[in-house]
């Protein structure tokens, strides 16, 4: 794994738990992480169960006991070592968003599409599809029970810097992030609204707002918090995104993404209205959907609370008695579990880079409308 900071010990935990509570046919053996910083990589290794720790993530494709290489890095070095790792016949699992430009993300496709060749896999992590709740939302489209998809609701609402004087992270630094709230969250709503429709958008029309141009420069940083100093660096990416989006099967969708809505903490939402129901999802409440049968009585009709417990739920029945909720690192072990049985049965894991491609399509698409006033085709 290169990189073990938030997104590292997610996915180390998931690592750690997944042929624990999953009957897998492939076990995953952490090896080695890698890190920029000899003494912090080796404190991690230990801490996040790693067997080793090294600095420099080139030495590890040349090991015969590496044959995936997990990447928990900033966007900016995504595509260098996807593209190094799948030439050099690892297995790759990459963090999302899967690229900082469009470019990037071709090239990693296209490497992607060469390994396949010699059955060498890619994935991009976009955990939130594996929360069951998005699972079950996703098979109630596919049966064709909300009939035909109208609208798309979809929001990201989070607050964590809605305080000027939180300090400058790389998040907030358009070369190391590609962009601001667009990327970093708004990248998960537009995966999951394409995976739960199994619909792609074709056209954008958006703005992007920057509300703090100016912020204190970190001393250090711990997750999505920090230390600030009394020095200031400009901000060179979004705060917020919104956008309007149609679907190439015809539905209208909305899109929201910011790191101002104060008081919510990770509020991913999606809401879902077509000719024969309707059905809501908040990741604040992940174990719940909610459904509107709208061929019922109307005089008993309303929106149905679905807990998303069941053993016949997807990936529910690997855990615990119905009724137990599951939470946010759950996501996480369920993404290792589909990534290794794909690899263990020859299989393109999904989503895929060119699913991970198609994202960075739409990204691009809402800046290129932000700047022109426009819609755009993606």
């Amino acid at each position: 794994m290169i990189g073990h900071a938030f997104m590292g010990a997610a996915h180390s935990q998931a690592w750690r738990v997944a042929p624990r509570f999953f009957d897998l046919p492939l076990r995953p053996v952490m090896s080695v992480l890698c890190g920029r910083d000899a003494e912090r990589t080796a404190a991690a290794a230990e801490r996040l169960g790693w067997a080793e720790a090294v600095t420099d993530w080139k030495s590890v494709l040349d090991r015969d006991d590496v044959h995936v290489v997990d990447i928990c890095t900033p966007g900016d070095t995504h595509a260098e070592i996807a593209v190094a790792a799948l030439d050099a016949g690892k297995h790759v699992l990459c963090e999302k968003p899967m690229a900082n430009s469009v470019a990037e993300a071709v090239a990693m496709a296209e490497a992607a599409h060469r390994a396949a060749q010699r059955g060498v896999r890619a994935m991009v992590g976009f955990s939130y599809r594996r929360v069951p709740a998005l699972g079950l939302a996703r098979d109630l489209v596919a049966q064709g029970r909300l009939g035909r998809i109208h609208h798309v609701r979809a929001q990201y609402l989070q607050d964590w810097i809605v305080d000027p004087a939180a300090p400058l992270s790389w998040r907030l630094d358009k070369e190391k992030a590609g962009s601001g709230a667009l990327g970093d969250i708004g990248a998960h709503i537009v995966d999951a609204a394409q995976f739960v429709l199994g619909d792609t958008i074709s056209e954008v029309m958006g703005t992007l707002v920057t509300f703090v141009p100016e912020r204190p420069l970190a001393v250090s940083h711990s997750g999505l918090s920090g230390t600030a100093s009394d020095r200031t660096g400009p901000v060179t990416v979004d705060d917020a995104a919104l956008f309007l989006a149609r679907f190439a099967g015809g539905a209208l969708g909305s899109f929201e993404a910011t790191r101002f809505a104060n008081g919510r903490k990770n509020a991913l939402r999606i809401e879902i209205n077509g000719s024969a129901g309707s059905l809501a999802f908040d990741f604040e409440d992940m174990n719940v959907l909610q459904f509107f049968d709208g061929t019922e009585d109307s005089a008993v009709a309303g929106f149905r609370r679905i807990v998303v417990t069941e053993p016949e739920h997807p990936y529910v029945g690997a855990w615990w008695p119905a009724g137990h909720g599951l939470g946010y690192e759950h996501a996480f072990t369920h993404q290792a579990v589909d990534f290794v049985r794909a690899v263990a049965a020859g299989t393109d894991p999904a989503p895929t880079f060119d699913d991970g491609l198609r994202v960075q399509r739409v990204l691009a698409a809402v800046e290129a409308s932000a700047e022109s006033g426009t819609w755009q085709q993606v």
